[in-house]
Parts: C-alpha cells; structure tokens; sequence
C-alpha cells in the first residue's frame, strides 16, 4: 500500500547525504505516496477502503467499542507519559499512533476538552520533531486550532492581488467552475463571454447541467452577454476591491447583450470562507 511503501523507503546513503535531498519541504514519505496515487489512483485494493464512512461517523463508532471517550483519553494519557522513558523512533511511533487515536476523540466528542488538549501536546512534539517546515506548520496549526478554536476569518484575496495579477486569466476560470453553487445553477443555461481589452484575449464561459466549462474564443464569438474589461480590473472584482454591479456602468468596463444573464451568472459564483477547521468537525 502507499502508506507501507512510504513507510519502508529509504535513499541510498549518497543521495540521502545531499543537502538538496533533505525534507526541508516536501518528505521523501510523501513523494511516494503522490508517485503511487499519480500511476495507481487513492485506492490501495483493500476493500474496506473502498467505502468507508465519513471520519466524524467513523470516529463516533470507533469510541463507543473503546468505551467512551474517557476511557480512550486516559489511555492515551498513559501511552503519552510514557514516551519519556523510550527511544527517540519509539517515542515518535507512539506520538503518531496517539495522534490517530485521540483524533477518533475528537471527531467523536469535539466538545470534550481533554482529548484536545492531549492531542494538542501530540501534535506539539510531532511539529518539534518535523524536519519539514510544512509538516512543522500543520501539526502547530492544528494545536493551536485545539486550543483556540478555528479561525474568525479567512485569509484575504487582496493580500495576493501582486501574484494574481501575474497569473494567467484562464486560471481564474477553473476556480469559478469549483465554486458555482450548483443548486442555485440546476435549471441555468448560460453562455457568457469574457473579453480581455488589454490582453487581446476572449473567453467563453458555458453554463449547463450545473457545470461551469471555459474555452478560449475568438472576439466575434456569439454569447448572451459579453463583458469586456482589463486584466486589473478583474483581479480587483476577484480581490473584493470592485463589484460587478458597481462597475457595470463604468468607464473601464463594457457589457453587450444581456446585463440580467450577466449579473445572475455572477450569483452564481460563491466566494469560499476560508474559516474551515483542520482538526475539529
């Protein structure tokens, strides 16, 4: 399995010496495991993992059979004081052996304040331990979220409006498709036009059977609405610094056709939060 590969893969003594082979960033565990999915796909074969519930469902029943949560906290209490007394590899397995556990836990009991502060601590030695500074970060970012609860509010797109504007238009596209409200757009055929004036590039945008395709077009290409604008202007709608009701009419942007199937296209388009948990249902 992936997971056993990753487990059991070491490089040979030459390339584990080189300092650009370190897992400073990505881990040799994960490279393998991204190669394995790549040719093989996220099914191992096992067919308990075909299916499996959702981990909150899982979790739940996973607790009941090890009596209550409880009973699993102190339990993982013990294990965690004893890695004091084992070897820095023991220690590690048990840390990532609780981290497992406790995680059932929580997902099982999210309000049970033992079991996330024990996870936390896990999760503590497991970021100090980390080589990998991505590792490092999700393990103290998952602490602190049991300490502290999930984020209020989420990162702003404005903060990387210099990088957005460097990215090429189309890309934008992609992450429209993934967030239309699919429920909202059931019963929506819409073929909407977006044309750059400062780029000389034209997309049409096709909505149908609540999904959302882009193709690059040529400007005379027949669309129920047509916007026309420039990239800034764009990456400022997509930032939050413009709205499109409140550029319809202005100098830096155009609409043919229908500005009705323009302006429900866009309410269509769902910004995410940002303000999802990592460790917590």
């Amino acid at each position: 399995t992936p997971n056993e590969i990753a487990e059991s893969l070491t490089l040979p003594e030459a390339l584990n010496t080189q300092f650009h082979n370190q897992g400073y960033y990505g881990t040799l565990k994960h490279n393998a495991k991204a190669v394995y999915q790549a040719y093989l796909g996220w099914y191992n074969a096992n067919p308990a993992k075909l299916d499996p519930l959702p981990e909150k469902e899982a979790a739940i029943r996973y607790v009941e059979m090890m009596g209550g949560v409880d009973a699993v906290v102190a339990k993982a209490q013990t294990q965690f004081d004893g890695t004091a007394n084992l070897s820095a590899t023991d220690g590690t397995q048990t840390y990532r052996w609780l981290a497992e556990l406790l995680n059932h836990a929580v997902f099982a009991d999210p309000d049970h304040a033992e079991a996330k502060a024990l996870l936390a601590k896990v999760y503590d030695q497991l970021g100090y331990q980390a080589e990998s500074a991505p590792w490092r970060d999700f393990y103290l970012t998952g602490a602190y979220e049991l300490r502290h609860g999930g984020p209020d509010e989420g990162i702003s797109p404005a903060v990387m409006k210099e990088v957005l504007l460097k990215t090429p238009v189309h890309l934008f596209f992609n992450s429209m498709a993934v967030n239309l409200n699919a429920d909202k757009a059931a019963d929506t055929e819409l073929a909407i036009k977006v044309t750059f004036s400062d780029l000389d590039q034209s997309y049409l945008l096709t909505l149908k059977n609540s999904v959302l395709h882009h193709k690059a077009v040529a400007k005379d290409t027949i669309a129920d609405a047509t916007l026309t604008l420039t990239q800034p202007l764009f990456v400022d709608m997509i930032v939050g610094h413009a709205g499109i009701k409140d550029t319809l009419f202005g100098d830096d942007l155009t609409v043919d056709g229908s500005v009705l199937d323009l302006v429900k296209f866009f309410s269509l388009i769902e910004k995410p939060e940002g303000t999802f948990n990592i460790v917590t249902p």
